[in-house]
């Protein structure tokens, strides 16, 4: 899958070819992938940075100084693109990875031929550092605690003797710049590592002694039984960041005793955050666990952000030309988001995130965009990187998305929704939002018969999907709701009647009939989308086009159980090929079966669904019915926050509760 020899990146010397596999790759001549499976990598966060470890040891995706910055480690899109490994020489398999628990720490257990060693893995957070001066990018009042910017792995030999190898290996802006290395100290344990304009520099430091060639910083020790050795990658915060002055502000580990420490420190944030959660007693707890600290994990804490995910081009189709820039913040996330972190009782990232939303949407002239960069960036072009192979020759590899500019009419409720959301967790309406309220709903008013893009955003001709014109329903039920906890009686009287005209439109136009809600006004194909329709309380659960609607998608728009958004061949989407299930539809389907009364079979599902989780209990935004394998952008936010919701869904309903009564923790009844 390497790029051939006329590919080469620019900046590449005569050293380097670009299709050689460096020697922790296997050979892929024998037909198998030299690429790990999607649901084998390790995610790692410091809430501003985020990155994907391998199996192997290998780190294959990082990007600098933000989450959607330009990458310095991006062998992930192809194997000539960057990576930064440590571990055993020779030995590619571990014997064992997991999760500290209740952290996003990394530890991975290695047998080599002569002795073992356990690596661990971390984006360092520390206690709150710019005393001096402010950080220049928080918007949210700042915490207790800070990323650090830096990458840390500890080792330690615990029986024998191992032959450790570290090979760190930057190519800068997406694989175009390879690394030029040069010492910053007097000995061989600290290195900086140069790219192009733009790009920050890169500052190895270690234990380990450092020699360069060509792009890569590489070192070779033996470690023995009760030795420990450390490297710390660390970058600054920007590129117009002053590397001594923030160097001196945030210093790095310089020895094995610091470093061990700080690893610690990391773990003990990452306990001490959860342990502000409110999780039941359940032997799914741990599910629930790891899906908040991922979704803390993809938050961008300067600003509240919440990414939908933390890669870009990883493909929905292996080979296929379904690759997309997930590293940004979709509006319509903005209910689920704040739904699972009440449920779960994280108020403060639930009012961080709430704020983003108001203020990316804020301003008077301001049209609301489907989504954001973490910044609130309204601006997303997407282009191709054709030098890069991508994902098992999937191809193209994008960043930035097209899809910011497309109009889609779900985006008015995902905001009134959160807006009710936030509202009825305080009783209390923020006066700021009530503009941006009123604005979105007079534009679902004067869109909602209009069609659209839809919620899976097609690139095919605008249609009048069903789920759009829910949206907007919730965008005037909700609104009317709030214009009333305002005060303003004449408002929310004619929100109210707005709502229920939508609400007549789509009961007469959007079935079959069956009776069945479909996928948009000119078809009976079916759409998951449609599953939402209980859980925003459009129709009680015991209405029958509700509980026909839910049978027919669970009996008929799914591989093996597992749910498709729909059926390809009944959708003009403007994509080619194959898509597997969405993961997110499965577990709304769980949802959506506990709020008809079909518990036993949404355990079940879920239960299945529970199972397919990769090793470390992350999940892709897709899933191949056939093999289970995990395709798409990973880890998911979408699907972790749907997760949540179908978990908690069949846990209270286990424990007795009223499916219609179900609502986040703290929340008053809708």
């Amino acid at each position: 899958m390497a790029r051939t020899e006329e590919s080469t990146p620019a900046g590449g010397g005569d050293d380097v070819s670009v299709g050689r596999q460096t020697p922790f790759e296997p050979d892929a001549a024998d037909g198998t992938s030299p690429f790990p499976s999607i649901a084998e990598y390790a995610f790692l966060s410091d809430c501003e940075t985020n990155t994907l470890v391998a199996p192997s040891g290998n780190v294959e995706w990082l990007c600098s100084p933000r989450p959607d910055g330009r990458s310095v480690f991006a062998s992930m899109l192809d194997r000539a693109a960057g990576s930064f490994r440590l571990g055993p020489t020779g030995v590619l398999v571990p014997a064992g990875r997991r999760y500290l628990p209740g952290t996003l720490v990394l530890e991975t257990t290695w047998r080599a031929r002569g002795g073992w060693i356990v690596v661990r893995d971390a984006m360092c957070v520390g206690p709150w550092y710019h005393h001096q001066r402010r950080s220049g990018t928080h918007r949210r009042p700042p915490t207790d605690y800070e990323a650090e910017h830096i990458l840390l792995r500890t080792v330690k030999c615990i029986i024998g003797h191992v032959e450790l190898s570290l090979d760190c290996e930057p190519v800068f802006d997406y694989g175009r710049t390879e690394a030029r290395w040069e010492y910053s100290s007097q000995g061989y344990g600290e290195a900086i590592a140069h790219g192009g304009e733009g790009d920050v520099q890169l500052r190895l430091v270690t234990d380990l002694r450092v020699g360069f060639e060509g792009r890569g910083a590489h070192a070779r020790t033996t470690l023995r039984e009760g030795d420990r050795a450390f490297a710390a990658l660390c970058w600054p915060r920007s590129q117009w960041s002053s590397s001594e002055e923030y160097w001196a502000e945030r210093t790095p580990p310089v020895t094995v005793d610091e470093a061990f420490e700080r690893m610690e420190r990391t773990a003990e944030y990452w306990r001490g955050w959860i342990n502000q959660g409110v999780f039941p007693e359940h032997p799914w707890q741990s599910h629930l666990q790891r899906s908040a600290l991922t979704l803390k994990g993809l938050t961008y804490a300067p600003t509240g952000a919440l990414l939908a995910a933390a890669t870009t081009s990883l493909p929905e189709t292996p080979g296929g030309n379904r690759n997309y820039d997930y590293r940004y913040t979709w509006i319509r996330d903005a209910t689920f988001m704040l739904w699972g972190l009440y449920t779960l009782g994280f108020e403060r990232e639930a009012n961080d995130f709430f704020y983003f939303v108001a203020d990316a949407c804020d301003g008077a002239d301001s049209e609301l965009q489907i989504m954001y960069g973490v910044g609130g960036e309204k601006e997303l072009p997407e282009q191709e990187l054709e030098h890069l192979n991508g994902y098992e020759d999937s191809r193209p590899v994008r960043v930035g998305n097209a899809a910011a500019t497309q109009r889609q009419h779900d985006v008015w409720g995902a905001v009134l929704d959160s807006v009710y959301l936030h509202a009825k967790s305080r009783d209390y309406l923020p006066e700021r939002v009530w503009p941006m309220l009123k604005r979105a709903v007079e534009c679902a008013i004067a869109n909602w018969n209009k069609p659209d893009q839809g919620i899976w955003e097609v690139r095919g001709p605008p249609r009048h999907f069903t789920s759009s014109k829910l949206m907007c329903w919730v965008a005037c039920d909700r609104g009317a709701r709030l214009a009333k906890m305002h005060g303003d009686r004449d408002l929310a009287a004619a929100w109210r009647k707005a709502a229920d005209e939508i609400h007549a439109d789509i009961c007469e136009r959007g079935t079959d009939e069956r009776g069945v809600f479909v996928q948009h006004y000119d078809t009976t194909a079916l759409d998951a989308s449609v599953l939402l329709m209980p859980l925003l309380r459009f129709l009680p659960a015991e209405d029958p086009r509700i509980r026909d609607t839910v049978l027919a998608i669970a009996d008929e728009l799914t591989v093996d159980e597992l749910v498709l958004r729909y059926k390809v061949e009944e959708t003009e989407d403007g994509f080619e090929g194959e898509e597997g299930t969405f993961t997110i539809c499965s577990f709304w389907l769980v949802s959506a079966l506990v709020e008809i009364g079909e518990l036993a079979r949404a355990r079940q599902l879920c239960e299945k669904l529970l199972s397919y989780a990769s090793p470390l209990q992350l999940y892709a935004e897709e899933l191949d019915p056939r093999s289970g394998r995990h395709l798409g952008n990973f880890p998911q936010a979408f699907t972790h926050l749907a997760l949540v919701n179908a978990v908690m869904h069949v846990i209270r309903a286990e424990a007795g509760g009223d499916a219609n009564s179900f609502r986040p923790q703290g929340v008053s009844l809708l």
